[in-house]
């Protein structure tokens, strides 16, 4: 064990944890604690990601210290009271803080921000990241969320809509992002779809399952990235496919279709095809369509783009591209993509460099400057 390695990590580690809202002592206390579970588990089993793994479990003991502490106070509290009667309600205090945080005061957009940051654990640059805007401006309005319910009490829980959107967005930064937040999401989720009458909670919960049934296989050995077209299929966990598709088909069957069961349905079809080959990408484009039409979101916009590609050739996946803004996230990488399925291998190798630099994470800049290498090596 490299104990002089772990020395020169722990401020940068210390640093992260502070950003996120932990108080000093808590995140020293944390980042001890995981400092010692690392000298534990690294000669074994040493990790690809030094840093990201003792943020990782340093964020995890500080929220598993807060909450106990938290648990402690409240036992306390109530060492006189009379017990209710009946069952003790089964609660989770995370799922509760989403839920306090998306406060009827706040906009929605201001809710999930606040939420995000506080309990979520996201930088306020992730966060800027999932909204396409400047980081300056999403710390504004933050700062404003924080300053509306600071004169109020947070005893209106808001609504459900609004949870969902943060615990999509949430998912999304542990699915593609540096901290590995995806399994808390579907854990909250799954208590979420089981605690209300919410298609789109089920939606939203069956989009996570299909999208994580394909973790294994989305990075190489070496860590490197591998696209949907060319996973391993058979490394899919086909226990959590069937989970997701079969509660995603008792959500379409109540007829209150909604985004995330759009997306779901889409997952669902990549799922469902035994090879990249045999994707249904005709029926993909009608499911963007329905999503384009249920958020006209840009993002969407610019997947369809890609799917209009592979269903009706690159140069039909131009022309929908042309009409999206240039500045959108990985609008470079898909027109790279797309002149490369069409044949002009020079502007998809200039386009792939360019589109690396914008790169929003370390892995996806790698696995766009390696394609933009083996088109010039041609």
């Amino acid at each position: 064990m490299d104990e002089v390695l772990l020395r020169s990590l722990t401020p940068g580690v210390l640093t992260v944890l502070v950003r996120r809202g932990a108080d000093f002592a808590a995140a020293e206390d944390a980042v001890q604690d995981a400092l010692v579970e690392a000298l534990r588990v690294w000669p074994a089993d040493p990790p690809r990601d030094a840093k990201g793994w003792l943020v990782t479990v340093a964020w995890r003991k500080f929220l598993d210290a807060t909450r106990a502490d938290a648990a402690r106070r409240r036992r306390e509290d109530r060492v006189e009271e009379e017990p209710a009667p009946g069952p003790a309600p089964a609660v989770d205090d995370t799922l509760q803080l989403y839920f306090l945080c998306a406060h009827p005061s706040l906009t929605p957009a201001s809710a999930v921000a606040l939420t995000l940051r506080a309990v979520g654990g996201l930088t306020t640059r992730q966060i800027a990241q999932a909204y396409l805007v400047p980081e300056a401006t999403m710390a504004q309005r933050i700062s404003r969320a924080k300053r509306t319910v600071s004169g109020v009490r947070l005893d209106r829980p808001g609504d459900v809509a609004t949870v969902l959107r943060v615990l999509y967005l949430v998912f999304n930064e542990g699915y593609s992002g540096d901290v590995d937040l995806a399994a808390e999401a579907i854990r909250l989720t799954r208590q979420l779809a089981a605690a209300v009458d919410h298609p789109e909670a089920a939606g939203l919960l069956a989009l996570m399952l299909l999208h994580h049934a394909r973790r294994a296989a989305r990075t190489a050995p070496d860590g490197s990235l591998v696209p949907l077209a060319e996973q391993d299929r058979g490394r899919w966990d086909t226990r959590l496919i069937a989970e997701g598709v079969a509660i995603l088909q008792a959500a379409l069957a109540r007829d209150r279709l909604g985004e995330f069961q759009a997306q779901a349905a889409i997952a669902a079809l990549h799922a469902d095809a035994p090879t990249a080959e045999e994707t249904d990408w005709v029926q993909i484009v009608e499911w963007y369509d329905e999503l384009t039409r249920l958020t006209d979101s840009p993002v969407v916009r610019l997947n369809r783009a890609v799917a209009v590609g592979e269903a009706d050739g690159p140069r039909a996946g131009l022309a929908a591209l042309a009409a999206l803004d240039a500045s959108l996230p990985r609008h470079t990488a898909v027109a790279a993509y797309l002149h490369e399925r069409d044949g002009d291998l020079a502007t998809a190798a200039r386009l792939y460099a360019e589109a690396a630099h914008k790169a929003p994470n370390l892995a996806e800049r790698d696995h766009l400057m390696r394609q933009a290498a083996r088109l010039n090596a041609r």
